[in-house]
């Protein structure tokens, strides 16, 4: 009894053996970058986006793609969330890891259990007595019982072994997050993929058009003798090259509408109505950039990896209480008449109480180097955490760095083509005066076409860091209203 006392009293005490686990903090520093931030990019073209400025501090909105104003987009991404398999995958997995944590908790209560047997016996009277009080050589036997069990959490196994479990499915939830997140973002770099080839489709077919008139007059003039057979060859030959960039940008289109269609949770046969161009986009003019000390407590990924390490911290507790005594608490009462009209009469109850403890005394030392597994393992989740947090920051820092490198090379790449243009247009002004011969028509058009094809690939780029920014800073998954809901009473 004094044993049972003390094991109650360590229970009510909340003794649990095993390290506690601490929140890490964010990483002393004030910025991502070497320098301070710029407070906003260079110049650009206005077409698709000028300057975009940095907003520090500022809150990500939890449907930030809605920031592109594309209303073809909002569909998609909308379409996407409700039938992509990857999510309601990762969801199943949050209420697997949840349920596995509620089950663990009811370890917390005795468990009950009732039973009901029935006997038909004989005795063997030439060797023993009678059993029943009738002297019968043959009778039945009646039992009813319930049976009561609790294990006293003396040492904590049970509530390091659930705090385990809890961060499991705090894991999972954030996995969720980053599954979602992801999705979204996959999305709308497909939809810019698209929007690129279909400038690299529309720009290629403008070449090959502006090259096919220019053969054309190369064959006139070939007829009146103006130009030798040599010129005509050359012309031709660039066409050919324009029109073999036509089929790989095609199926390169054809690809990146099935995997739309993959997004959106469909077969390829049933890809979506909408399509995707960088006229149908805009450039958003203000990019929240958060906090560093927030940072990581936003991004799915580095949040998952601290739930990871707060499971194996757990486990280490768990390893520990194993060494220490496991104490049992036992009591069964039931009624065994011989006529199961009986069963409530008087002398046929009975009742055994039991309270037992069981110490490891030598297991091989196997207790003893599952705690040391166990603390090498919560040192693995640390170091994993750790990195999560490093490649965070890199995430960022790349992106910021790309953002401003974009807006410069988009400026640039529209110079670039707005000359490559003009030259083109005096080179095919001059060869049909007979000033210039026909190399210098054939160098103008292929600066032309490269300068486009740059063009739309630094504006498309734009776009695509953009929502890389926005993923990079966790995606805004804490604005969503379903999430407010649910962290306004639980974990940040």
């Amino acid at each position: 009894m004094r044993m049972i006392m003390l094991a109650s009293a360590a229970v009510l005490a909340g003794c649990a053996v095993g390290p506690d686990f601490k929140r890490p903090t964010a990483p002393p520093t004030a910025g991502y970058t070497p320098e301070p931030l710029a407070t906003a990019t260079n110049p650009a073209d206005e077409k698709n986006g000028g300057r975009q400025r940095f907003a520090v501090g500022r809150d990500i909105p939890g449907q930030w793609w809605t920031l592109f104003r594309s209303p073809s987009l909002n569909a998609l991404i909308e379409r996407s969330l409700r039938a992509n398999q990857t999510l309601e995958a990762a969801q199943a997995a949050v209420q697997q890891a949840t349920e596995t944590r509620r089950a663990q908790q009811g370890t917390f209560f005795p468990s009950i259990q009732g039973g009901f047997t029935v006997q038909r016996n004989k005795t063997a009277l030439g060797a023993l007595s009678a059993v029943t009080s009738s002297g019968h050589e043959y009778y039945n036997l009646y039992t009813a019982q319930v049976t009561v069990r609790y294990s006293p959490d003396v040492f904590g196994m049970n509530r390091r072994t659930v705090g385990s479990l809890d961060a499991t499915a705090e894991n999972q939830r954030f996995q969720l997050e980053a599954a979602y997140l992801t999705l979204t973002s996959n999305v709308v770099a497909a939809a810019v993929k698209e929007a690129l080839i279909r400038a690299q489709i529309e720009a290629t077919k403008q070449i090959i058009d502006v090259v096919s008139k220019s053969v054309n007059l190369l064959h006139k003039q070939f007829e009146l003798g103006q130009v030798a057979q040599a010129d005509v060859l050359v012309q031709e030959a660039l066409l050919t090259t324009a029109q073999a960039i036509l089929p790989p940008l095609e199926k390169r289109l054809a690809q990146q509408r099935n995997l739309l269609a993959a997004l959106t949770g469909q077969l390829p046969s049933n890809q979506p109505t909408e399509t995707f161009d960088l006229a149908s986009l805009q450039l958003p003019e203000e990019l929240p950039v958060s906090l560093p000390s927030r940072l990581v407590e936003r991004r799915p990924d580095i949040r998952a990896a601290e739930e990871t390490w707060r499971a194996a911290n757990a486990q280490i507790g768990v390893a520990v209480a194993n060494r220490l005594p496991l104490f049992n608490l036992a009591a069964l009462i039931g009624s065994s008449p011989t006529q199961i009209a009986g069963l409530l009469g008087p002398g046929n109850g009975f009742f055994t109480l039991v309270a037992g403890a069981t110490q490891p005394i030598f297991e091989g030392f196997t207790l003893l180097r599952r705690r040391r597994a166990a603390e090498a393992a919560a040192r693995q989740a640390e170091a994993q955490y750790r990195q999560a947090v490093i490649t965070g920051f890199q995430n960022v820092a790349d992106t910021l760095r790309a953002l401003q490198s974009d807006a410069d090379a988009s400026r640039t790449a529209l110079a670039a083509e707005r000359t490559a243009q003009a030259s083109l247009d005096i080179a095919r002004r001059q060869l049909a005066l007979g000033q210039v011969n026909n190399l210098v028509l054939l160098t103008a058009q292929q600066t032309s076409l490269q300068a486009r094809l740059n063009l739309v690939q630094a504006q498309a780029n734009r776009f695509a860091d953009t929502a890389a920014l926005f993923q990079a800073f966790g995606g805004g998954w804490w604005n969503r209203p379903e999430q407010q809901a649910a962290l306004s009473g639980g974990r940040p």
